[in-house]
């Protein structure tokens, strides 16, 4: 026979793992709550010959237990700990970014998270015969907190990056109120290969692309469109005709959107898209001039 002592004061994790346990699938196992004068504690017993089987029975249970209910608390402790500098606020924002990343990539990391755990909880239990779940978790579970620390550190990158993409968007919003507007109109044909600028008479706009003559510096980069977005804050157009040739809109069409706001209008299907629709085919075979397009 192999006994087990499982203790804990946690009413939910108590809860948790009686709950689990009159679900497993495994006979020969019985198991009962008792409270002892510091600990309330799951004794159970296993009377089968498959001793590895009920090992790794309780060891599975157990590894669920920590994803599903403890977790978060863990997530959240780490961000305490590693970046106290965050307000609360900021750091609610960092613990919704941390699910995402694990959502986004449940699988993979929760494979990784439970063989983990797995492996900890099963060689323990190889060798012992009762288990504190509080001082466990805080002490033996060190590979387990530095794939959940990768998490959070992602999570504070993505973080910031958005924290430094609105104050970016922010600063250029000001300047450009600041300012007075330069010119009636600007379209930008936008297409994934290639974007130009024309002015109202549908002219070409020759794109600024002298780093050192730009209106503003960040670490934020649109690659080519940096020129885009610094040729605009040169011209300060009252109204953006935004054209998407591939009715492609990225991350840079929703930067200038919130950049120039209502001087923004986005156009699929007007004479200039149709026009660079149908000859966009022909100046990526040969070099059409682009004054030959009006």
């Amino acid at each position: 026979m192999k006994s087990l002592c499982i203790k804990t004061n946690n009413s939910d994790l108590l809860n948790y793992l009686l709950n689990e346990l009159k679900n497993i699938e495994l006979k020969d196992i019985c198991f009962s709550e008792n409270e002892f004068k510091v600990y309330k504690n799951i004794i159970i017993h296993y009377s089968g010959n498959d001793e590895p089987l009920f090992l790794s029975k309780i060891s599975s249970v157990l590894c669920f237990l920590v994803i599903d209910e403890i977790e978060e608390t863990l997530l959240k402790r780490l961000i305490i700990q590693n970046y106290f500098y965050f307000d609360s606020t900021e750091r609610e924002k960092i613990l919704a970014i941390c699910f995402d990343i694990i959502t986004d990539d449940f699988t993979n990391l929760f494979d990784k998270k439970f063989k983990i755990l797995y492996n900890i909880f099963y060689e323990f239990l190889s060798s012992h015969k009762s288990i504190v779940l509080n001082g466990f978790i805080n002490f033996r579970l060190k590979s387990y907190l530095e794939l959940l620390d990768k998490v959070v550190n992602e999570a504070v990158n993505s973080f910031v990056i958005e924290k430094e993409y609105l104050e970016f968007i922010s600063l250029l919003k000001l300047y450009i109120n600041s300012q007075a507007c330069g010119c009636e109109i600007v379209h930008i044909v936008f297409s994934s290969s290639e974007s130009v600028l024309l002015d109202e008479n549908k002219n070409l706009i020759v794109v600024a692309d002298d780093i050192f003559k730009a209106k503003y510096l960040s670490d934020i980069t649109f690659s080519s469109n940096d020129y885009i977005l610094n040729s605009l804050l040169t011209l300060l157009p009252k109204k953006i005709y935004i054209h998407l040739v591939d009715d492609y809109k990225d991350e840079f069409i929703n930067t200038l959107q919130l950049v120039f706001e209502n001087r923004v209008n986005l156009c699929t299907d007007c004479n200039i898209c149709k026009l660079y629709k149908t000859s966009i085919k022909n100046l990526n075979r040969k070099k059409i001039p682009h004054s030959e397009l009006f």
